[in-house]
């Protein structure tokens, strides 16, 4: 997996307090504490392939993953603050990705979004659809399929 552009990387700085030791134990767990336990990701794609294709990758490099693939069960149980990062395709049956995508914000507008698409990004033809999904911070955060991991 690559970083995702204009998300930047997350930095722990552990310092050791003046009259205490710190053992490697507790540095591992202040380090799991500040950083795994804030990197939550939910994808949402209706095949199931992919889904497993992306969880494998993000949990071998340390995330916790969630997957959902089916868009409507993915928005009612959704819940404010639950993760950092949403992948979400955008074409699914029931609701599509960006439809999902005006619903989540609704109810957090702070989570990053990526989507994943099966074509060629074309920018125009996105506004005229979807406008507010091209105002947002999310814009130009695609992910293009066939996906693979090494």
């Amino acid at each position: 997996m690559r970083a995702v552009p204009g998300y930047g990387v997350d930095s722990v700085l552990l310092m050791q307090k003046q009259g205490k030791e710190y053992s490697p134990e507790t540095k591992e767990r202040e380090y799991e504490k500040r950083y795994h336990d804030r990197r939550r990701i939910l994808i949402v794609d209706d095949d199931p392939d992919i889904t497993s294709s992306f969880e494998q990758a993000l949990r071998d490099n340390g995330f916790e993953v969630d997957i959902v693939n089916d868009s409507l069960l993915a928005l009612k149980n959704f819940k404010a603050g639950s993760y950092d990062l949403l992948i979400i395709d955008i074409v699914m049956p029931e609701m599509d990705g960006f439809s999902l995508y005006e619903e989540i914000r609704k109810i957090d507008n702070k989570v990053h979004v990526c989507f994943i698409i099966a074509f060629e990004v074309n920018y125009q033809a996105l506004r005229a659809v979807f406008p507010a999904v091209t105002t947002a911070d999310d814009l130009g955060c695609f992910i293009r399929k066939p996906v693979g991991y090494r």
